[in-house]
């Protein structure tokens, strides 16, 4: 039967023993593979197959649904295709979009049906190559990815698994409950700026615990001068706080007795305050309860504790950033996932015309997003990163503005980071001092 000689390959067989060159990769593609490109959807995906010459096998491109009885009815079509054609082998690839393909691949995989990834605007630019029209459906999309597919131009796909796939769901969750409180706040300041826009210098920190509480319970100025001094701090005596909150009682009671908020539309606004402030609190818990699991997922992490001796980088930095990069035995070296993060560099020259070296933007923007927030602290806090932003930003030959000091920083704590996960040494300030070439240095230790 033929698929029990079938075997999926993985970026563990492909990735882990050296780089997966596009040799290797044309080489991965044999003449006996039937090559599937599929459109993925939310509800419907589409596929077509061709050989390894181009030449197309299937009438037309089949639809499946995104379900188990969809994915069986597409490999039972494939199955069919490879066995007229004499294929032993059948690879799907597939232009990632969203989430919606992290199911089928993993089932194809399970299934012993190769799974590979097409960049999407590599698709967005051959569309034309097919049929000279600017068309891009979901019925012509499949063979220009089967078409990238031969020529050898995709990637293994990367699903974290394990304790790398918490990590990665717990960091997201982390950024959404984290969005989700700042669009309260913002949601709060607006009422408290229509009804009590004095509510600045009265409570200080909008977010603050004794803020918060009194919000609930007497949001606007005629309310808190109902309950009075007494009143407020027995609000917070109720509610256990402890601290300097109390001295701000009186401060409070002033402000509102001299407020010029709006006097219209207070009972819907006072609901509405209560809602924002209680959705702030039960958010900044779930924060701390999910940080905290962070931070324990990351100490299993080999090696990791080791980063956080650099100055400069906590424990949220490092969650995020280990969340993002995943496993790093898939990389053989840090350019690679300098290239991942879109950090890698890029330039448009021709001729005489030489253009202007930028960053890519392309790749995982929270990974670049974490190292960019670790280069910042890390010049915040770390003497010896200081001393490097300095050289950069002032050195004689080729002086970078500060934006471009902190991108090279951040590539370079990429390569620390990534040194100290591969060998578990420690971090040394000073060997990273040493390893920054400056000529005037090498030019007085000729002398």
């Amino acid at each position: 039967m033929l698929q029990e000689g079938m075997k999926a390959a993985t970026w563990r067989e492909l990735e882990t023993n050296g780089k997966f060159t596009k040799n290797d990769k044309l080489t991965f593609i044999s003449d006996d593979m039937l090559i599937i490109g599929c459109d993925i959807g939310s509800e419907m995906h589409y596929v077509r197959a061709i050989d390894s010459r181009g030449r197309e096998l299937s009438q037309d491109a089949f639809p499946f649904s995104n379900s188990s009885e969809g994915f069986q009815s597409a490999k039972a079509w494939a199955l069919e295709l490879a066995a007229a054609n004499d294929k032993h082998q059948i690879v799907l690839g597939l232009e990632p979009t969203g989430h919606y393909w992290f199911c089928l691949a993993a089932w194809m995989v399970s299934n012993d049906i190769s799974v590979v990834q097409v960049n999407p605007y590599a698709v967005k630019q051959t569309k034309e190559l097919e049929d000279n029209s600017q068309r891009k459906d979901d019925r012509k999309d499949p063979k220009l990815i089967a078409n990238l597919v031969k020529d050898g131009n995709y990637g293994m796909p990367y699903l974290p698994e394990g304790l790398y796939a918490d990590l990665r769901r717990l960091s997201m969750l982390r950024d959404q409950l984290t969005e989700d409180r700042i669009r309260n706040i913002n949601r709060l300041h607006r009422e408290m700026k229509i009804y009590f826009p004095e509510y600045r210098d009265a409570f200080g920190k909008l977010d603050g615990a004794f803020t918060l509480e009194a919000l609930k319970a007497a949001p606007f100025p005629e309310d808190i001068v109902r309950l009075g001094v007494d009143g407020l701090k027995d609000i917070w005596h109720r509610a256990k706080l402890r601290g300097r909150g109390y001295s701000k009682a009186d401060q409070i009671v002033q402000y509102a007795k001299e407020s010029i908020g709006l006097e219209h539309g207070r009972a819907g606004g006072r609901k509405a305050v209560k809602i924002f402030a209680e959705q702030i609190e039960s958010l900044s818990e779930a924060l701390e309860e999910i940080e905290a699991e962070l931070h324990q997922k990351c100490r299993e992490i080999p090696y990791a504790e080791n980063i956080l001796e650099i100055r400069g980088i906590g424990e949220n930095i490092l969650a995020g950033i280990l969340a993002e990069m995943g496993d790093i035995t898939r990389f053989d070296d840090a350019s690679e996932i300098q290239k991942l993060s879109g950090l890698g560099l890029v330039a448009c020259s021709s001729g005489k015309h030489k253009g202007e070296t930028k960053i890519s933007h392309r790749g995982r923007k929270r990974l670049r997003y974490w190292l960019f927030q670790a280069a910042k602290s890390a010049v915040s806090h770390g003497e010896e990163f200081k001393e490097l932003h300095a050289h950069y930003t002032t050195r004689k030959d080729n002086p970078l503005k500060k934006m471009q000091s902190l991108i090279v920083i951040a590539c370079k704590l990429l390569r620390i980071i990534f040194t100290l996960l591969r060998t578990g040494c420690r971090y040394d300030p000073m060997k990273m001092l040493r390893d920054i070439k400056r000529p005037e240095r090498a030019a007085a230790q000729a002398a």
